[in-house]
């Protein structure tokens, strides 16, 4: 039996599945259960203090022993709400006060003199007086990190952090030159923000200011990540900060962000494209800390907050992967440490979209965790005009984080060491744990949305607090000179010698010139743009050796010994495999999974395939079956991981925004892998149009990044209703330009084998877009055979009509996409009307114009063209295809097919008959007599199906 993984995959169990049973000794509820408390706590107190013990049942000895459950219920309570009491607000605006039950008051704990015993439960102390205990909770919970973990179930995770947090000597402490490193960060994140502000006066940048301590923080994880076996992290992030994070952390070169703003380009001028406001734009780079090299590879993502989220995930998780290609038995723990996903957020984004919830919901998935992320939030305790009173309905922005048990350090931003050390901490637990974690730095903003605005418009007074607020540089300065650090002429010095550097860079800006891109490296190497126009034949040689296929095919319908299928997918196994014995008769589910087999079996150099959709295993239709279920155990049976190959099948989460985004972020990160994502039904592919329009049809244009993802969209009509029968075909025709994607809409099986294969063996990627069927799946006619497949054949943009054709009788040329084919030729047949072909374009985008114009050629007599669609005439393709046709054979196409409407289809059956009815006839050209009456027939067939 295997799983989805093409190796196994070992991520533990997630926490709360994990029992936290029997106790672990010393911890809360064991020390207050203890029967023989009062004897030692008694004991030890005594011994403290330099006395004998009493007597074990003496009202002392029970007196302790009381004072042991009232002191560990304080600990408790520090521990689960010692937040809300730490000091985390820069500017003083929150209301936090201190809670009555963080007092040892309210604990009954009356006397603060008094000694009591709490045998190693806190920070290892045996005894303690009330107001030390009291002192060393609040300094360890109630400081510049208030720290959320109590909410974890295990309690390893728990400990871990105890450990780190708990204790009379737990203070913050950095080296001397740990401290100046921090220092020196801050001052070139504060004096890059500056610069920009004088050189480029009233220009958006979405400054960093008042965040900056989020720059030596991420340069805290590079460090402490490589020394735990990091070597690679990939990071997502909106745009505040992010021209910081690209110069000071990815180390792109102050000259060519200057270059961009004087509006240049840092891609070569021959590179086309786009491009994209400064603030959007990706960087890659190494850096190394104590000779732990760590790649960083920042993404490149629109203003569509957290929408680069799964994107980011997805290409950590193909990393992780790839680096265990060529490592014997490969567990998941050792490649998920040294690929680590880091996401920066705004407050009122983490809280305010709902994209954030899919990706946390990723985190303990198979097939999509990546180990754990690190989520760092810049809280500037607004969203644009927002206060957080009026943004969210919880008290921090990072609670949505809890529904996966991450611990959350809450940080005071002015204070660099506080957050410095959160992200140690944070770094540390994620590599131990795999878990995600957050970190939710608390500081402000000092101008508006961007440099524009004036934000005292809508917050007042925060922006009055800000005005007389010293910057984070200045104040860590002052705090430095004040320990005798540092001196203010180092200081000095250190913003001086920065400033020259930048002004050494702005005046060498303008000579810039990029002498490369790039995108074909590393693992694209070999790929590159397509030579040939758009418009061109761009094949490839996607045929099998039919015998090979046959070889592939009896491994695939091969039911192991042991294994006890359904009885019904065993007759759909058998009678697969006798289609292909007899080389005819091939369905649609048959052809994919040979394409799959071929891809994965491939020589020279196989390829890898992942599908995933929410149920793609079986398929929504249960077309597929490419996992069996024995029926006995329930274990899984993989057919195509039984050729030795590299393929995964996911049953994904209930999600399309995140998940085709992971899977897009997984296509940029692996292109020698054929990348699927299937929705349930076409329109559910709805619910991730930013996915589909910021990134797959215009990251390339944008940001250079080519990718070949292929989304999966079952569409048809068939009377389903509005929601089950378009794949909105028209959205994606409206964003074709410039080559950028490609659409298609197979009628047979055959096609799209060759369509599947010709996406990995030709040296380009490019999105692909295909209308997949539903009724086609096991329509009689839409069959295939294996000739089709074999040697020789190839993918066909257009497919001639299936019924031989005399081309000096045809007057009538019908054009068409998909199943209505079907329709149309049993209708054009049943009237025996040979002066009309009818011609299926099979690849709408690019549009195959030429080919078009060349059968045109062939018919000498033709009178008029067609076409014709199941869509109604504001959807489907004929708003694209009308000036595409014209413009290739010079003459305007009639239009049959439904009427406008506001819906995509009627859900009601005897509506749904009539008009399909009526477009068939109406493209043949049969007379309105014959329309009305085939109208009526229709009314009456669907009412008599009905009863």
């Amino acid at each position: 039996m295997q799983d989805e993984q093409g190796f196994p995959d070992t991520l533990p169990r997630p926490s709360w599945a994990r029992p936290s049973w029997p106790l672990i000794p010393d911890d809360e509820l064991t020390l207050a259960l203890d029967a023989g408390l009062p004897g030692k706590a008694a004991a030890a107190i005594a011994k403290s203090a330099g006395k004998p013990a009493p007597a074990v049942d003496s009202g002392e000895a029970r007196r302790a022993a009381d004072d042991t459950v009232k002191a560990t219920m304080m600990i408790r309570t520090y521990r689960v709400r010692g937040h809300l009491a730490a000091n985390l607000d820069p500017l003083g605006l929150a209301d936090r006060p201190m809670p009555a039950d963080l007092t040892p008051d309210y604990h009954g704990l009356t006397d603060p003199n008094r000694t009591v015993y709490i045998g190693g439960l806190f920070g290892g102390i045996e005894t303690v007086t009330v107001s030390e205990l009291v002192e060393i909770l609040r300094r360890n919970y109630c400081g510049h990190v208030g720290l959320e973990y109590m909410h974890i179930n295990d309690v390893e995770e728990r400990r871990f952090l105890q450990e780190r947090f708990e204790g009379r000597d737990k203070e913050i402490q950095f080296t001397p030159e740990g401290k100046k490193a921090i220092l020196n960060k801050l001052i070139e994140a504060e004096q890059f923000e500056k610069f920009l502000a004088r050189k480029y006066v009233g220009t958006k940048r979405f400054g960093l200011e008042g965040g900056e301590a989020a720059i030596p923080a991420l340069e805290s994880i590079i460090k402490v990540g490589g020394a735990n076996g990091v070597n690679e992290i990939v990071i997502g992030m909106p745009h505040r900060g992010r021209l910081n994070v690209l110069a000071n952390v990815m180390r792109k070169p102050y000259r060519t962000i200057f270059f961009e703003f004087s509006g240049g380009s840092s891609n070569p001028e021959d590179i086309g494209g786009s491009g994209d406001v400064k603030y959007h734009l990706g960087a890659s780079t190494d850096r190394e800390f104590d000779n732990n090299k760590v790649h960083l590879s920042l993404a490149p993502n629109p203003s569509h907050l957290e929408a680069v989220n799964p994107v980011v995930l997805g290409k950590a998780r193909a990393t992780q992967r790839l680096k265990g290609l060529n490592v014997a038995s490969p567990a998941w723990s050792d490649l998920q440490n040294q690929v680590l996903p880091v996401l920066l957020h705004g407050d009122a984004a983490f809280a305010g979209q709902g994209i954030v919830a899919e990706c946390l919901g990723f985190s303990g998935v198979r097939g999509y965790s990546s180990g754990g992320t690190i989520h760092f939030i810049v809280n500037n305790q607004v969203g644009f005009t927002t206060s957080p009173a009026f943004a969210r309905s919880s008290p921090y922005p990072s609670d949505v984080a809890k529904m996966v048990q991450a611990p959350i350090f809450h940080v005071y931003g002015d204070d660099p060491e506080a957050v410095t050390f959160a992200t140690k901490v944070a770094t540390e637990f994620r590599q131990k744990f795999h878990r995600d974690v957050v970190i939710d730095m608390w500081c402000y903003r000092r101008f508006g949305h961007n440099e524009s605005d004036e934000p005292a418009f809508t917050q007042p007074l925060m922006y009055a607090r800000i005005r007389d607020h010293k910057s984070v540089a200045a104040l860590y300065g002052e705090r430095l000179v004040a320990e005798a650090q540092v001196t203010a002429d180092d200081i000095a010095a250190m913003e001086a010698n920065f400033i020259a550097r930048l002004e050494a860079d702005f005046e060498t800006a303008s000579s810039f010139r990029a002498d490369k891109a790039d995108w074909f490296g590393g693992r694209w190497m070999g790929l590159h743009q397509p030579a040939d126009p758009v418009t061109a034949r761009r094949s490839a040689d996607t045929g099998v050796a039919v015998e090979q296929l046959r070889a592939l095919a009896y491994k695939l319908h091969t039911v192991p010994e042991g294994v006890t299928i359904h009885r019904t997918l065993e007759r759909v196994v058998k009678a697969r495999e006798a289609t292909v014995l007899a080389g005819e008769g091939l369905d649609w589910a048959t052809a994919e999974s040979l394409a799959f087999a071929t891809l994965v079996t491939e020589k020279p150099e196989s390829y890898g395939v992942r599908l995933s959709g929410q149920d793609s295993g079986r398929g929504t239709f249960s077309q597929r079956h490419a996992v069996w279920v024995d029926q006995n155990s329930g274990q899984k049976y993989i057919p195509l991981n039984n050729l030795g190959g590299d393929f995964e099948v996911y049953d994904s989460p209930l999600s399309e925004f995140g998940v085709l985004g992971f899977e897009y972020g997984y296509a940029m990160a692996d292109p020698k892998k054929l990348v699927l994502w299937e929705a349930q039904f076409g329109d559910f592919a709805n619910g991730a149009q930013v996915i589909i329009d910021q990134f797959i049809a215009a990251g390339e244009a944008k940001w250079l990044r080519a990718n070949g993802l292929v989304m999966l969209l079952p569409h048809g009509y068939e009377g389903q209703g509005p929601e089950h029968s378009s794949a909105r075909l028209e959205r994606y025709l409206q964003l074709c330009a410039e080559d950028n994607i490609q659409v298609a809409n197979c009628t047979t099986p055959a096609n799209y084998f060759h369509i599947l294969r010709r996406q990995m063996l030709r040296p380009f990627r490019k999105p692909l877009i295909i209308m997949t069927p539903k009724s086609l799946l096991r329509h009689k006619r839409a069959v295939s055979s294996l000739a089709e497949m074999g040697e020789g054949s190839t993918f066909h943009r257009c497919l001639d009509d299936l019924a031989p054709a005399d081309p000096a009788k045809i007057k009538r040329l019908i054009l068409c996409s998909g199943k209505v084919y079907y329709d149309l030729a049993d209708e054009r047949d049943a009237k025996g009307r040979d002066d009309v072909y009818i011609l299926r374009v099979e690849q709408l985008y690019p549009f195959p114009g030429d080919v078009l114009a060349e059968y045109v050629k062939r018919f000498p007599k033709l009178e008029t063209v067609v076409w014709c669609q199941e869509e109604p005439k504001n959807a489907g393709s004929w708003s694209f295809v009308d000036p595409m046709i014209e413009e290739a054979i010079g003459q305007r196409a009639i239009y049959a097919g439904r009427a406008a409407a506001a819906a995509t289809a009627t859900g009601l059956a005897r509506r749904h008959a009539a008009e399909q009815a009526k477009l068939i006839l109406e493209a043949l050209g049969e007379d309105k007599k014959a329309v009305r009456a085939a109208i009526r027939s229709s009314l009456k067939s669907s009412a008599t199906k009905a009863a």
